[in-house]
């Protein structure tokens, strides 16, 4: 289990610029991740500002949730405090399986322990949509790490978008403001800190 705060700023981009950016950036990985999105179906979670997600990739696989930061470092960009669980493949698997056969899921480990601590014992979760993304992780200015995500939604959707994920709120501003002069993009808030659940959820289409 490892729990952390996550500060970062989610910006979606044309597709010639995230191409430019993929291209000009120093590749340090770059590979295939599968994302499902599990919630009741009243929104009991995202009614708490929480998301559950069970993520694979080709070799393994991880549960987290996403959960409200008490005190919060900043509010400029998103900030959550992630619980993450490592799955075997088979486990994720058949938490995914179940979920598209419209079975109910409970969740273990401490994603489990929270969402019982906070909800009725042995909250049941229906998996509700998902995403599949080419992620390139490449080294940014001010050395901080930039990630770029390809993805693609139930309904064949397609978005491509940067993420820049630091400790530092400052560094990220500085990086954001760099990238922005040489690139030409902008923000606005229908580009800005829009969460891949929520794109999700937006062109998902009915599992099972």
């Amino acid at each position: 289990m490892a729990e952390n705060t996550e500060i970062e700023a989610k910006i979606l981009l044309p597709q010639e610029i995230f191409q430019k950016l993929c291209s000009d950036f120093t590749v340090k990985e770059s590979f295939n991740q599968e994302n499902y999105y599990f919630d009741t179906n009243n929104r009991l979670l995202k009614k708490s500002r929480i998301s559950c997600r069970i993520r694979i990739f080709s070799d393994r696989a991880e549960q987290t949730l996403k959960v409200p930061h008490q005190n919060p470092l900043q509010n400029k960009f998103h900030e959550a405090i992630e619980i993450n669980d490592k799955l075997s493949l088979k486990e994720a698997q058949d938490y995914v399986q179940n979920g598209l056969n419209n079975q109910h899921i409970t969740f273990k480990y401490s994603a489990g322990k929270y969402l019982n601590q906070h909800f009725d014992h042995n909250l049941q979760l229906d998996l509700q949509t998902y995403s599949k993304t080419h992620r390139i992780l490449a080294n940014g200015p001010e050395n901080c790490e930039l990630t770029f995500d390809d993805s693609t939604y139930p309904d064949g959707y397609e978005d491509f978008e940067l993420e820049i994920e630091n400790t530092n709120p400052q560094t990220i501003s500085v990086v954001l403001d760099k990238l922005k002069k040489k690139y030409g993009f902008t923000q606005t808030k229908s580009n800005t800190n829009r969460a891949k659940i929520a794109r999700a959820y937006i062109h998902r289409v009915k599992i099972g």
